[in-house]
């Protein structure tokens, strides 16, 4: 027995000394772990309201493991060993057994069960503060990305704390794009917490010409005021205005500045009055007052002003005291700001930039109408041909814009590479609605010229039919038309202006049918002989030309045209079998207000429309239905003084 417990106690012993041989403890404790000492209860129990002291004691150390620190605090994977209370960088290696990282030395000290370690864990507020911490550190990490983020992170929330590093850190930075944003930063730093006058208003005027939001909300805090009041105007204060009672601030509002700043009695409310007359019915009576006469407020008023002179109640406050209370002080606004010379410049520099920002805005307005005015030509050129050309009014006009919006759509099914898809769906669309126009001509059109009631219902109920035939095939619900990757994004001039790609894609587009139209009608056969047939189709037939063929190939070609309209409106737009009924009205409108017939007419009419719409959204954007019914209304007396449209026809076409 005596043997066996020596030898239990051997292995003990034994295991003991292996142990102690895995975990070796440091060999003194280091600048870092002494100064983490220094603040344990603090950082063992972190608070926002009280850590940033410890926070900005550790950065000013100027130790280079206080980045390692900060960073693995805010992962809270900082553990406090429960039996010495040091810190260490922990990282689990089994489940709930810890591997301790000294901060001095970089080393590990072993492995500790989790039983032996309190987690420090600090909150979201703390975390915070320990990222912002640590941006002076990450501004001149080696990785980009890091510097990058930094950037980010100190433009959300910027310290004057931070200026001087982020100066420090723009000369070795060999990046020229993050350099330039180091230099930007910095300018807006230097506005709001540079201490020297003189080069707050140098970077006040630099960015004076820069239309970015955020160097507007850098400036916008130099030009706050608050209310003030004195016996006379304070010469010391930067006062923004002087402000008259009664029109520039209400009466009510400056006396209570009086109230609150102790320059004047507060003003007894109907309320307090009652309470006090109740609390003082003495025989029937209050102040004298009977209480049947305390149904009148003038009754009530001199009941209280009796108890006041018996001075049972504080006194009321006459008009007459408040209006010379008011006239003995002055009231103005005082800039938050004290250096006069900085809001003057921060003044002229948000005067310079929202006039910049007005001419923008109108600039990408512009843009915006030449946007939709491009989609209105492409969806309305086709039936420039068929109604301005050939004055048959076709209903279904829309339908063959969502017939190539579907084409582009079942060509994306059997090609998966958007690009290769769009190419092939163009042509493919125009083949697919020339086909089908061609074939609507000839079966119905046809025997309806020069019958324009006949022409619309038919029509009508063919775009009633093709919308069914739509939803029957495709379903109700939108179709996806995917444009390219490249056609992704937009292009952005500054933070006012920009137009997304597709948007100019569709513009290019428009130009590009545009050019083709014209010469196809001024170049070749068919334009010429549909020109001809479109003035006097009697003398085209007597000199050789086949009106009937004419007539089918220029609604074919009318038809192609929208649905290749279709495919590009596709790619924006939802892609439903009720597509085409929100073009076929602007088409309509497009046409008819351009002038029949032109091809020029058209494009002005488009540009105007486009225009208009876009203006009325902007004065009234929260509402384009009534932009567009303001839109129809304005068209509808633009015909009444030009009924031909803008640019009419002339000559015998025109009598026809």
């Amino acid at each position: 027995m005596r043997k066996l417990c020596l030898a239990l106690i051997g292995v003990f012993l034994l295991g003991s000394a292996l142990v102690a041989q895995e975990t070796p403890e440091p060999a003194s404790i280091g600048p870092v772990q002494s100064l983490l000492q220094a603040h344990e209860a603090q950082i063992a129990k972190s608070s926002r309201k009280t850590i940033q002291p410890v926070i900005d004691t550790l950065v000013a150390s100027g130790l280079p493991e206080i980045e390692t620190v900060l960073a693995t605090w805010q992962a809270r994977e900082i553990w406090q060993r429960k039996d010495d209370g040091l810190f260490f960088a922990g990282t689990e290696t089994e489940k709930r057994i810890y591997q301790l990282i000294d901060f001095d030395t970089g080393e590990s000290i072993g492995e500790f069960p989790k039983s032996e370690l309190r987690q420090v864990k600090p909150n979201s507020g703390v975390q915070g503060l320990i990222g912002t911490a640590l941006v002076q550190f990450q501004l001149n990490s080696p990785d980009p990305a890091t510097r990058i983020g930094a950037l980010d992170a100190l433009a959300r929330a910027t310290e004057e704390s931070l200026l001087a590093p982020l100066r420090a850190s723009i000369d070795p930075e060999p990046d020229p794009e993050i350099k330039a944003r180091k230099e930007r930063l910095a300018t807006l730093l230097t506005i709001a917490y540079d201490s020297d006058e003189a080069t707050r208003i140098a970077a006040i005027t630099e960015v004076s010409d820069d239309l970015s939001v955020d160097v507007r909300a850098t400036l916008n805090p130099l030009l706050t005021t608050r209310l003030a009041f004195a016996e006379t105007l304070p010469q010391d204060q930067n006062i923004a205005r002087v402000l008259t009672v009664g029109s520039d601030i209400p009466e009510d509002e400056a006396y209570a500045l009086l109230v609150a700043g102790d320059a004047a009695p507060a003003l007894i409310t109907d309320s307090e009055i009652r309470a006090a007359l109740a609390d003082n019915i003495s025989e029937g009576r209050v102040g004298g007052v009977p209480l049947a006469a305390l149904s009148d407020p003038e009754a009530r008023y001199r009941a209280y002003d009796a108890l006041a002179e018996a001075e049972i109640v504080p006194p009321r406050t006459s008009a007459a005291e408040q209006e010379t209370l008011l006239a003995s002080n002055v009231f103005y606004n005082v800039y938050d700001e004290p250096s006069a010379a900085i809001t003057d410049a921060a003044s002229e520099a948000l005067s310079s930039i929202e006039t910049r920002v007005q001419v923008n805005q109108a600039l990408d307005l512009g843009l915006d109408a030449l946007s939709l005015a491009s989609i209105y030509f492409l969806a309305a050129i086709g039936l420039a041909i068929t109604f301005g050309v050939m004055g048959v009014i076709n209903m279904a006009h829309g339908e063959f814009i969502m017939m190539g919006a579907y084409t582009g759509y079942v060509v994306q099914q059997v090609i998966p590479d958007y690009t290769v898809s769009i190419l092939v769906a163009l042509p493919l669309a125009f083949a697919v609605t020339f086909a089908a126009g061609v074939a609507m001509e000839r079966l119905v059109i046809r025997h309806l010229y020069h019958r324009p009631l006949e022409t619309l219902l038919a029509t009508f109920g063919i775009s009633i039919a093709l919308q069914q035939i739509a939803k029957n095939i495709f379903g109700t619900q939108a179709r996806p038309l995917t444009s390219p990757g490249w056609l992704d994004g937009a292009w952005v001039l500054n933070d006012v202006v920009s137009i997304s790609y597709i948007r100019i894609a569709i513009f290019v587009l428009a130009l590009i049918f545009l050019a083709l139209f014209l010469f196809i009608m001024r170049h070749t056969r068919l334009g010429l002989e549909t020109r001809a047939v479109t003035q006097n189709p009697r003398m085209a037939a007597s000199m050789g030309i086949n009106p009937d063929r004419v007539n089918m190939l220029s609604f074919g070609l009318g038809s192609g045209i929208a649905g290749v309209a279709g495919v590009a409106i596709g790619l924006y737009a939802k892609v439903t079998s009720e597509l085409g009924s929100d073009y076929i009205v602007q088409s309509f409108m497009t046409v008819v207000v351009g002038g029949v017939g032109n091809i020029w007419g058209t494009l002005l009419g488009a540009t105007m429309i486009g225009s208009l719409q876009k203006s009325i959204e902007w004065l009234n954007p929260s509402n384009t239905l009534a932009a567009q019914t303001y839109m129809i209304v304005f068209i509808i007396i633009f015909i009444q003084f030009r009924p031909r449209g803008i640019i009419a026809l002339k000559g015998r076409a025109a009598g026809d």
